[in-house]
C-alpha cells in the first residue's frame, strides 16, 4: 500500500511552501535535458544545473526542459528564482501524492499529472507523478524515477515528424498529456488479461491466493480511478482557455484528449464492476463447494444411521436373542445393512444428490 499512498508525516507542522520530498528516497543524481527547437531546427543536449538551461526560455521556438528526478531540492529552489515559480507550486511538485490538477497563473500553468505501470510481468502496480510547468515558449517537466511515455514525443522532435515542431509550446504540453492518456490504456490492456485469467482460474479451481489478487486488482482499480477521474478536470480547463498560453489551435486535440480520458473512465467503472463481480463468484464458488461436501458427508452419515441402528441391537447383548444361536445370524445381517446402503445409493442416485 504505501507504493501507492506516499507518507506525509515530514510535513506535518511546517508553515505553507516549505520544501520537503515526499516520496521514495534515491541516491541517483538529478538528470536535466533541454531540448530546444523550431520549424527548422532542433537541438538537444543535458546540464548540469538550471542555469544552463533557461536562457532559451524566452527565445525563438520552444524549449522543453526535462528534470529526471526531483529529491533534491536545491535545484527547485533555482528554478523557482529563475523563473519566479511560486513556493506552494514547488512544494506540489515535490509532495508526489497530490491528486491530478491544473492551476492557472498570470506567466504559467501548473499541471500534475499520474502515470501508472507493471514494470514487471506479476508485479505490482507503480505510480508516478508527472509535473509540467508551461511558460511562455518554455515548457519544464518532472519526474520521479527515470524511464517515462515521452520517447515517441523525443523522436518526433527529433526528426521533424509531424506538426509538433511547427507549433507552440502549448502543443507540445498537449503532446505530453495525451501520451500519459494513452500509456493508461496499455494498463488497460494489461488489467484486462489479469481480469480474464483470474475469471478462468475462479470457474476451474479458485485459491485464497486467488481472493488475495482479487483484493490487490480492486485496489490498483481505486487508485487508476482516483487519478483519472481528476483529469477530466485538468484537460476541460485547458480546453477552455482559461490562459493565454493555450491557443485555440489546439482545442480540436484538447477534446481528442478528453474523449479518450472519457473511454478510461468508462473502461475503469467496467472493470471496477467485474472485480466486484469476481469477489462475489469467488464467495459463491468456495459455498457450493462447502455445499457439496456437507452434502457428501451428510449422504454417508445418512447411509450409516440405520446400519447403526442394526448393529446397535445386536450389541446389546440380551441373553435371550433368537439370532445370536443362529448359525446364519452373523452374514444375515451383513447382507441386511450392505442391502440397506445400495438401496439407498440407489435411491440417491435417483434424486440426483449424487
Amino acid at each position: 500500500m504505501l507504493r501507492l499512498i506516499k507518507r506525509r508525516s515530514a510535513k506535518v507542522g511546517l508553515p505553507p511552501g516549505t520544501l520537503v520530498h515526499v516520496g521514495e528516497e534515491s541516491a541517483r543524481e538529478v538528470k536535466i535535458t533541454r531540448i530546444a527547437y523550431d520549424e527548422a531546427h532542433f537541438e538537444q543536449d543535458g546540464a548540469a544545473t538550471m542555469d544552463a538551461c533557461l536562457p532559451l526560455k524566452g527565445g525563438q521556438g520552444a524549449t522543453w526542459i526535462d528534470v529526471d528526478g526531483i529529491h533534491q531540492v536545491n535545484i527547485l529552489e533555482q528554478l523557482g528564482e529563475c523563473l519566479g515559480i511560486h513556493s506552494l507550486v514547488l512544494e506540489d511538485i515535490l509532495n508526489t501524492d497530490q491528486r491530478p490538477k491544473l492551476d492557472v497563473f498570470d506567466d504559467y500553468l501548473f499541471i500534475v499529472l499520474k502515470v501508472f505501470r507493471y514494470d514487471e510481468p506479476g508485479s505490482g502496480m507503480e505510480v508516478e507523478q508527472i509535473s509540467l510547468i508551461l511558460g511562455a515558449g518554455f515548457l519544464v517537466s518532472f519526474q520521479e524515477k527515470p524511464g517515462d511515455v515521452f520517447d515517441p514525443i523525443r523522436e518526433r522532435i527529433r526528426i521533424g515528424k509531424g506538426r509538433i515542431r511547427k507549433m507552440r509550446v502549448d502543443y507540445l504540453a498537449y503532446a505530453l498529456v495525451d501520451a500519459i492518456v494513452d500509456h493508461y490504456f496499455v494498463v488497460l490492456e494489461q488489467i484486462a488479461e489479469k481480469i480474464e485469467l483470474l475469471e478462468e482460474e475462479l470457474v476451474a479451481d479458485p485459491t485464497p491466493e486467488t481472493l488475495q489478487t482479487i483484493h490487490d486488482l480492486k485496489r490498483d482499480l481505486i487508485f487508476l480511478r482516483k487519478s483519472v477521474w481528476p483529469l477530466r478536470e485538468v484537460i476541460g480547463g485547458l480546453e477552455r482557455g482559461e490562459s493565454p498560453l493555450i491557443g485555440e489551435s489546439i482545442d480540436i486535440y484538447l477534446r481528442d484528449v478528453y474523449d479518450h480520458t472519457i473511454q478510461v473512465i468508462d473502461t475503469l467503472e467496467t472493470f471496477r464492476d467485474m472485480v466486484s463481480g469476481m469477489l462475489d463468484m469467488y464467495l459463491s464458488s468456495v459455498s457450493n463447494r462447502m455445499n457439496e461436501v456437507m452434502k457428501l458427508l451428510t449422504i454417508i452419515a445418512t447411509i450409516f444411521i440405520p446400519l447403526t441402528l442394526i448393529a446397535g441391537i445386536y450389541g446389546m447383548n440380551f441373553r435371550y436373542m433368537p439370532e445370536l444361536e443362529w448359525p446364519w445370524g452373523y452374514p444375515m445381517v451383513w447382507l441386511v445393512m450392505l442391502g440397506i446402503a445400495v438401496l439407498m445409493l440407489v435411491y440417491f442416485r435417483g434424486k440426483r444428490w449424487l
